[in-house]
């Protein structure tokens, strides 16, 4: 008999759970698509100088982390079903069955619904792995094919968990019907929120806000003490005083408020504060944009606590901001009786204001993780590709042996090794080189052999018959100096004003092999791996081998290309037996590393990949999270307002103007909250790639960058016009006469 109920009840509200079921579903497809790569039965044809364990394990670790966000979705879309149907629970109440009974009989419901949530999330999932696969195959520089497989080990992990979170939610739906009483339930739907005048979450941010900008303004207070000088460029005094400056009003202000509250209320001091917070955080964010531009002293250490302070700042922004938004509305309709009484304006004002009333503190917390999502989002492609881009620069070579001397105090104690070692593996095992170069780096200046100073160690030259080879190892045209000049190789992340700084106040340089002139073609650019250059510096000297012979050797490389790619194996192997000849921390205070490309490329790229994958992961996540919060927040309350929009028809509003009012009433309730996300997440991305500019134009580039975050964009775009569409069709349909 119950079985009967449970299935006629779930034929029969099949449109109240579509909701349900299409969140649960795209819920389980993201699941599965991502979670399919770590699967044991799949193996991609990634070659054998990659091992696939650590990508594999990684991801599994991750994204099973980040689903575990969907179980607060799973809850909120399962309460939302709850309150839908307390009604009809009332009413079997009242006929006489236990709500005991009522409670068991929904949550079978609810898992007939998850079952087939996972049916049809598990084949979706199935080709959206193909894209995952894709983006893996490409991540790796292997063509890709397709390949319908479906994978049992992520089939059981995803059954299981979604079963085991719809079990958690179903037995506390179970527990809250026992609990509920009758009356309850038949008024569920008249409850309204606590007024907006009542919530105390706005005072205890803002208190927490004054509390982050005292500690601003003390900050500020020290910094100024230890490190300001007159001689700063004008923008660096004015970051300077404006962390303290503009805390200090803000202190001010909360305490004037504080003293005339009872003419002034709270909305007052938001509004100051709300200006303010945008100040402090402009002033605060100046730390870290000016700290290389201006090679400011203070440490990382400062740059930390002011990035903690900007993000304080812009989180009080957007609790302030919705919070007003109300007041801001009505203001306006007071002010502007044209605007109030225009057509169904004052039914439309009255719908926006009393719904913000209720719900500024979800509505905050909405646009917050949105915001989130939007950066990580936007970051992901940034992060990857600048990493791809180091990766290219770091890894140029199939070998890269180099020593560091900044330990050793004694000359006799510098390197002085051939790596006879890498040459006897090399052998032993087959491995043909393409090309092999060991060199020498020297100081100009042998007294400058105990300048130990951080970033200030000295620019180290090299000989330029060593410096055309390793130029012709990566394919470049050799170069030329006369006996009394010089050039300069430079990193691919130095600026061009830093460049351009060093070479003017270095027109020659004085030299134990006698002074130098800035050749013609004073400086070449093109990469040649990161290890050619001292600690601390981007430009290397590039002598005449007669100059060389009279300086001092300091560290000595080699630099290796094979035929073929060393395999994952063997590279372990020749990394072990380089570490155990030539450890990394001698007792004489040399230190030697090795870098091998199967190894770099195989760590960089799984990492890369995951890096990736999870927060792409993570933020279809937290948007979808997002969306789906607002879309309900609407149908919720659709049979209060379908009564609304009757008695509008009542009064003779046509059909059409009806429409047109729902679709901006939904305007406001997903425009507020998503516009106010897409300007935070602006401002923190444009600011992100204003501070890593350097590391853009060396790695990824600027255009490459652009279009990135132009597909990023239209993504974004498409999902916010689907939900929307989506929310108008069903709540156009709920007040539909």
């Amino acid at each position: 008999m119950y079985a009967k109920l449970i299935f006629k009840n779930a034929k029969r509200s099949v449109k109240d759970y579509l909701v349900y079921i299409v969140t649960m579903t795209i819920c389980v497809t993201l699941f599965y698509s991502f979670l399919s790569i770590s699967s044991k039965y799949y193996n991609p044809d990634i070659g054998s100088q990659y091992d696939f364990t650590m990508l594999s394990d990684g991801m599994k670790v991750s994204i099973c982390a980040i689903t575990l966000l969907l179980l607060f979705l799973i809850g909120f879309v399962n309460g939302y079903m709850l309150r839908r149907r307390q009604k009809e629970f009332a009413i079997q109440s009242v006929m006489g069955m236990e709500q005991k009974t009522i409670g068991r009989i929904f949550f079978a419901e609810t898992w007939i619904m998850g079952i087939i949530s996972n049916g049809i999330g598990i084949f979706l999932g199935i080709f959206c792995s193909q894209f995952i696969t894709a983006m893996l195959l490409t991540t790796y520089g292997r063509s890709y094919e397709l390949s319908w497989t479906l994978f049992p080990d992520t089939v059981l992990l995803t059954v299981c968990f979604f079963m085991l979170s719809f079990l958690i939610v179903g037995m506390w739906n179970t527990q809250t019907i026992q609990k509920t009483k009758i009356i309850d339930m038949l008024s569920a739907d008249k409850e309204n929120e606590p007024i907006l005048k009542k919530s105390r979450w706005i005072l205890a941010v803002t208190v927490l806000f004054e509390v982050f900008t005292g500690w601003m303004f003390i900050t500020g207070i020290k910094k100024i003490w230890f490190y300001y000088d007159s001689r700063f460029a004008i923008p660096v005094r004015i970051m300077f005083w404006g962390n303290i400056v503009f805390p200090a009003i803000t202190l001010l202000g909360s305490v004037l408020w504080l003293i005339l509250k009872r003419k002034k209320g709270i909305c007052m001091l938001l509004t100051v504060l709300l200006a303010l917070s945008f100040l402090n955080a402009l002033m605060a964010a100046g730390v870290p944009a000016f700290t290389n531009k201006y090679y400011l002293s203070w440490g990382t250490g400062t740059i930390n606590q002011y990035l903690v302070f900007v993000l304080v700042d812009l989180l009080f922004f957007i609790c302030a901001l919705i919070y007003l938004s109300g007041s801001f509305i009505v203001t306006w309709k007071e002010k502007s009786p044209a605007h109030r009484y225009h057509n169904e304006n004052l039914f439309f004002f009255g719908q926006i204001t009393s719904k913000l009333n209720t719900t500024s503190k979800t509505m905050t917390l909405i646009s917050m993780t949105l915001a989130l999502s939007i950066f990580l989002f936007t970051a992901a492609p940034i992060l990857v590709n600048w990493a791809s881009g180091y990766l290219d620069v770091h890894s140029m070579y199939d070998i890269q042996i180099f020593s560091r001397y900044n330990n050793v105090y004694d000359e006799k104690n510098l390197p002085r090794e051939d790596y006879e070692t890498v040459t006897s593996f090399l052998a032993k095992y087959g491995i043909k080189t393409a090309s092999d170069c060991t060199f020498h780096l020297y100081l100009p200046d042998k007294k400058e052999f105990h300048n130990r100073m951080k970033h200030d160690f000295p620019v180290v030259a090299i000989s330029l018959s060593d410096y055309n080879t390793i130029r012709e190892m990566l394919g470049y045209e050799p170069v030329s100096l006369k006996e009394t000049e010089f050039t300069t190789q430079w990193k691919s992340i130095a600026t061009k004003e830093e460049q351009t700084s060093f070479l003017a106040e270095h027109p020659s340089v004085q030299t134990d092999g006698g002074e130098l002139k800035l050749s013609e073609h004073s400086h070449y650019k093109e990469a040649i791996g990161e290890t050619a250059y001292n600690l601390y510096t981007t430009v290397l000297y590039v002598f005449p081998d007669s100059v060389c012979e009279k300086l001092l050797p300091v560290m000595q490389n080699r630099y290796i290309t094979t035929v073929e790619d060393i395999s994952y194996a063997y590279a372990l192997e020749l990394e072990k037996a380089f570490t155990e000849a030539y450890p990394e921390h001698t007792s004489t205070g040399a230190g030697y590393s090795i870098r091998l490309r199967t190894l770099q490329v195989n760590s960089s790229k799984a990492g890369n990949f995951i890096l990736q994958a999870s927060m792409l992961y993570g933020a279809v996540t937290l948007m979808v999270i997002c969306l789906t919060i607002l879309s309900l927040q609407q149908l919720i309350d659709a049979n209060q307002y379908k009564y609304r929009f009757s008695v509008l028809r009542k009064l003779g509003v046509e059909e059409h103007r009806i429409r047109k009012l729902v679709l901006k009433q939904l305007g406001v309730w997903f425009g507020l909250p998503i516009v106010t996300a897409i300007v935070i997440a602006a401002v923190v991305t444009a600011y992100f790639v204003q501070t890593i500019s350097a590391e853009i134009s060396a790695y990824i580039g600027f255009s490459a960058l652009l279009l990135q975050l132009g597909k990023t964009a239209g993504i974004l775009t498409v999902l916010l016009i689907c939900y929307f569409l989506s929310t108008w069709s069903l709540f156009r349909h709920s007040v539909d006469s």
